[in-house]
């Protein structure tokens, strides 16, 4: 074993736990290891910084911004509002209602800013037409990865293989060419919340505390919060960070990503992201804070998000949406090419596009645009294409490739797929979903060479099962979003979700092969 490889194995191994440790966020992490990885010689200067000009890392932070509009256009709180049953009803009808709806939607848009906003709307709604709302915000969660996976820019992490494939050489994906196994899963994986999950998840837990009457009279009402990443006290006891003295508020309990409460004496509490914390707050909060980055959601408050914001603008962020999506699918065909063979009429085209004339026409605030973009997501992807190259310059994707084609004793590229998709899989329930993509795609590549196969099959697993993080809180930030407002336990999610990953699993090692052979 030569030092590269021995010092990129060690360096992966320490990333993987500094990310499960959450020490630091992924986005440092990864760039700690891509700047060992450079003073080691392993990448050169150009090397490092070529995943932070790459046109998929780029396309996710336009989206970002595209999602942005159509979020502060008011479209998805109409659209979730008309959705949702009046009066009475179930919740097999209710779900079977919004469920498919929620996942083409997502097929389309961030899934974060669509949980975001139906998050609060749903968990309302459901106290109102006396239904608990934890039959619906891990389903919520749920289907809106399952649409995601449906086309390329439905989750990042579909964007970031895509740029990885190109770098290495070969056509990437289309618009809907994901979609020929992604629909599958997403009808199943639909079929399966709609017949299970209301059997599966708890019914209503009681709420923390209520405010007294004398705090009702100074006009003061409990808020739920969920920490961003941008909060300033992450990793910090509440006792040293004073939340009160920061945000004006009053903490009165905690909800951690293990599920577990912490009410009373709030002092020792440690903040992490994902936290949910219920406030006791004024009639100033949500105006102050609605639309910091401090915060993932807040909810049940007078939520910003789901203020009527004019017809007009409603229908211009629709229109735009359409024409982006439409375009770039439309841009792939022969005669988009040979009408204008100088211009590449792609998703990165048109997301530009769109995105200029969402900030001229003021769907977004064009003067705190910096402020909607995931900075630390965007690190994460460029970092991602860095290290898959250090594993493919020092050697590691070869050997750890032909360490897996032992283990399988030369039963062929179908085991050998099965064996990347549950490596993957446990990667992205443990970390984050890119950087898992990115320590397998090198693993793909080398073993469709050494196989001497097409690499297209196991470019396509990668996609499938970085994303298909059902089984914990951690593996997802819509996941965390909804466990601290839903009220879950950690075991919710693995009860409904380890299934749904095992679906996921099964056709993809049965569909992949027959859609893309090798």
């Amino acid at each position: 074993m030569t030092f590269e490889i021995g010092f990129v194995l060690f360096a992966l191994v320490g990333m993987v736990a500094a990310l499960v440790a959450d020490k630091m966020r992924p986005g440092m992490v990864l760039f700690t290891v891509v700047v060992l990885f450079m003073c080691c010689g392993i990448l050169s200067p150009k090397e490092m910084l070529e995943g932070f000009s790459n046109k998929g890392m780029i396309t996710v932070a336009l989206l970002f911004l595209v999602s942005e509009g159509v979020r502060q256009s008011g479209t998805l709180a109409q659209v979730i509002q008309k959705l949702l049953p009046k009066g009475h009803t179930t919740v097999w009808r209710a779900q079977a209602r919004i469920l498919p709806a929620i996942a083409f939607i997502s097929a389309f848009l961030n899934n974060t800013p669509v949980v975001v906003i139906f998050a609060p709307i749903i968990k309302r709604w459901a106290k109102s037409v006396k239904l608990p709302a934890t039959k619906f915000l891990i389903p919520l969660s749920y289907v809106t990865i399952l649409g995601g996976i449906c086309t390329l820019i439905g989750t990042s992490t579909n964007l970031v293989v895509h740029g990885m494939i190109i770098d290495a050489g070969y056509p990437g994906f289309s618009m809907f060419e994901l979609g020929k196994v992604g629909v599958f899963i997403a009808i199943v994986g639909i079929i399966y919340l709609l017949i299970f999950s209301h059997k599966l998840l708890p019914d209503a837990r009681p709420e923390t505390d209520t405010p007294d009457e004398e705090e009702e009279r100074e006009g003061l009402h409990l808020l739920e919060v969920v920490l961003g990443p941008r909060f300033p006290g992450i990793n910090k006891r509440e006792g040293d960070f004073n939340f009160k003295r920061h945000y004006g508020a009053t903490m009165k309990g905690v909800k951690n990503r293990s599920g577990q409460r912490y009410e009373g004496n709030l002092a020792d509490v440690v903040f992490h992201e994902g936290d949910t914390l219920l406030l006791l707050v004024d009639d100033t909060f949500v105006p102050t804070w609605g639309e910091s980055r401090v915060f993932m959601l807040i909810a049940n408050g007078d939520d910003a998000n789901a203020r009527n914001k004019g017809k007009r603008k409603r229908w211009l962020a629709l229109v735009l949406l359409m024409l982006m999506i439409v375009g770039a699918t439309l841009g792939e065909l022969p005669f988009a090419k040979a009408l204008l063979p100088g211009v590449k009429l792609d998703m990165f085209f048109f997301a530009t596009i769109t995105v200029i004339v969402m900030a001229w026409t003021n769907l977004f605030p064009a003067r705190k645009y910096t402020k909607y973009i995931s900075w630390d997501i965007l690190i994460t992807i460029a970092c991602a294409f860095a290290i898959s190259k250090a594993m493919v310059n020092s050697g590691v994707a070869d050997i750890v490739a032909r360490f897996i084609i032992s283990l399988s004793h030369d039963h062929g590229p179908y085991v050998l797929l099965a064996a990347l998709f549950i490596i993957t899989n446990l990667f992205t329930e443990l970390i984050t979903n890119n950087a898992a993509a990115a320590l397998a795609f090198p693993l793909a590549l080398s073993l469709s060479q050494q196989l001497g196969v097409s690499p297209t099959p196991f470019f396509v697993v990668i996609c499938m099962a970085a994303s298909a993080s059902f089984s914990t809180p951690i593996g997802y930030q819509t996941n965390l979003i909804v466990q601290g407002i839903g009220n879950y336990k950690f075991t919710d999610f693995v009860k409904v979700g380890l299934p749904l990953n095992l679906i996921t699993f099964l056709i993809s090692v049965l569909l992949i092969p027959i859609l893309w052979p090798f």
